[in-house]
């Protein structure tokens, strides 16, 4: 049996959101319980409470020994400004523990691989769970906490390391106490709802911090509002140019990103977790 924890870093969800991941898990998933810490259901202005609330959440589930995985039930913004405080606050069960999310939780599992605490794992999250796309990518992450590798990103090799991130929260953690040393990996980055404008100047910066790595890989860019003047370039276009500009070798698309089609990505060299 493979205990799960879920707690909301950033934002909260429902108790819609909940029943349905449930709903999923109890029908499909006997191998697995899950357990939402009550602070997911929480609110104060954006976040799912306050800081403090959100950390002692986070540890409650973290430095339990009865669970094996943490999944974060949403990104949204609000994991960074309590990542470095986690980490430090982080007992040995945590660190055999899986923890699992994207997009705004990519500070937590960017602190968490710096610290070497756990398996991080970029993969979708309990927030998804009402519609049938959504779904199909949480059975992606619930298969490979059982150790079914079917969901992870194809292009893996097992010989390289590999991380995955939003692109503006990998840009904002360039830099910063919770930047993992990524010399030697693929990098894997998707964005949603940003300009391409805002995606090249992303780029800039990664160009001028991010060390030598062995390539980047471009995911999902969604969302894109439109501008007032067309930029001239896609993302695509983007990647390439500032890659060539760092001497960072573009190793083509990844599937990962805001769609119902993001892949597994675990962090570093990683086989599926062994449960029993």
């Amino acid at each position: 049996m493979t205990n799960i924890a879920i707690c909301a870093p950033a934002t909260p969800i429902t108790r819609e959101q909940q029943a349905a991941l449930e709903e999923l898990v109890s029908a499909e998933f006997p191998g697995h319980r899950v357990t939402f810490h009550d602070q997911c259901f929480e609110r104060a202005g954006h976040f799912a409470g306050d800081d403090l609330r959100r950390l002692t959440a986070l540890l409650d589930c973290a430095n339990d020994p009865a669970f094996d995985v943490v999944w974060f039930a949403k990104g949204g913004y609000g994991s960074n400004r309590i990542a470095e405080a986690a980490v430090a606050q982080m007992n040995a069960a945590a660190r055999a523990k899986t923890f699992v999310g994207f997009s705004d939780c990519g500070y937590l599992l960017a602190a968490l691989y710096r610290a070497g605490i756990g398996q991080s794992v970029h993969g979708s999250m309990p927030v998804s769970a009402r519609s049938e796309g959504g779904r199909e990518a949480i059975r992606r992450v619930l298969k490979w906490l059982g150790g079914d590798t079917s969901g992870v990103e194809p292009s893996l090799d097992g010989t390289t390391p590999a991380a995955a991130f939003n692109l503006i929260t990998l840009a904002m953690i360039a830099g910063t106490p919770l930047m993992p040393d990524l010399t030697g990996h693929v990098v894997m980055v998707e964005e949603v709802a940003e300009h391409l404008y805002a995606i090249d100047r992303m780029f800039f910066h990664l160009a001028g911090t991010l060390p030598r790595l062995a390539g980047l890989r471009l995911g999902s860019v969604t969302d894109v509002p439109e501008n007032y003047v067309e930029f001239g370039q896609s993302e695509e276009d983007i990647a390439r140019f500032w890659c060539d500009r760092a001497g960072i070798p573009y190793l083509g698309r990844a599937l990962i990103g805001h769609t119902s089609a993001n892949r597994v990505v675990p962090f570093g060299l990683a086989s599926p977790p062994s449960r029993t």
